[in-house]
């Protein structure tokens, strides 16, 4: 993982390592942690720690007194200077530290095997089901310095209509925007477009015959403009047809619509009452069925949007 994120990112990646060793199931994992903050000192961390990694199978059965002496070979194959290693080891020079920072994060309660933080977040290994997630993860912490501190003001007259036309590489996707029924989230979608929020966005999700989902800078299906919108559920508003545009959400009731966008391929009325409908698809639905299919994590790039312009009328 650490040579991927190394090769991801280059010089805008930087590592600080911090042992949290499982000293309650592991009677080595104190020992080696030290080792690998001996050869440190000598400018070899990590050449230390993967070897560790690599050789598990041939340290983790040798008795307490044998563990120095190995650890001293694998210190001469890394060619540093195992007089010093040694002493440094016999004399417990790191050991303070590592458990300083083993009782540093066990106040946070139990880790993943590894634990990450990113920009002093942790990531969520557990919610997440692993670290499949974890470049997705550093996207939206990034897009943090483009997040809105608060929703944004009132910039649209429900006395008025609006149309946003979604300029694809495709050609044009018209909607009529529903701003009498759904004042909050129409607001919120207009001002994010003439903001520029959605310039060079992807469609990050496309289910031909379902739906057609973009709005996430980080193209991950995670992103949002730092604040939310509740639900605006209207009964006479239905996914009865092909172009319906509704805003993606949790769920109905979590308050939690973003900048996300979906529309449909098809009627699709198992959405009904769960996610706000903002508008209808009146002109391009041709545009929008030749969109790529894409999900998140694929390594595919979905199409972009060049821009969303908005004409008041």
């Amino acid at each position: 993982m650490r040579t991927y994120l190394e090769d991801t990112y280059g010089d805008n990646i930087r590592f600080v390592y911090r042992h949290l060793p499982l000293i309650s199931i592991h009677d080595k994992a104190v020992i080696t942690a030290e080792a690998s903050e001996a050869a440190a000192a000598q400018g070899k961390f990590f050449e230390m720690h993967d070897l560790l990694y690599e050789r598990q199978q041939e340290w983790s059965p040798l008795p307490e007194g044998e563990i120095e002496a190995q650890l001293v070979q694998y210190a001469e194959e890394l060619d540093l200077d195992t007089d010093r290693f040694a002493q440094e080891l016999s004399d417990h020079v790191y050991q303070e530290k590592i458990l300083a920072d083993y009782e540093e994060y066990s106040e946070y309660g139990p880790m993943a095997t590894p634990t990450y933080v990113v920009n002093n977040t942790f990531y969520p290994t557990q919610a997440f089901g692993g670290f499949g997630r974890l470049i997705d993860f550093i996207a939206l912490l990034n897009l943090q310095d483009r997040f809105y501190s608060t929703p944004p003001p009132q910039v649209i007259d429900t006395n008025k209509d609006y149309v946003a036309t979604i300029q694809t590489e495709r050609g044009d996707i018209v909607i009529e925007l529903y701003d009498d029924q759904v004042p909050v989230n129409v607001n919120s979608f207009v001002f994010l477009a003439r903001d520029g929020w959605y310039d060079g966005v992807t469609f990050h999700r496309v289910i031909p015959g379902f739906v057609a989902q973009a709005g996430d800078p980080t193209g991950s299906g995670m992103g949002y403009p730092g604040y939310r919108c509740d639900d605006e559920i209207v009964s006479t508003l239905t996914y009865d047809k092909a172009g319906v545009v509704g805003m993606a959400s949790a769920g109905p009731g979590t308050s939690s619509i973003g900048s996300q966008f979906f529309i449909t391929y098809d009627a699709a009325p198992q959405l009904d009452g769960n996610y706000t409908i903002i508008g209808q698809v009146v002109e391009g639905m041709d545009v929008a069925r030749k969109l790529t299919p894409v999900e998140p994590g694929q390594g595919i790039t979905g199409d972009e949007i060049k821009t969303i312009s908005i004409e008041e009328r």
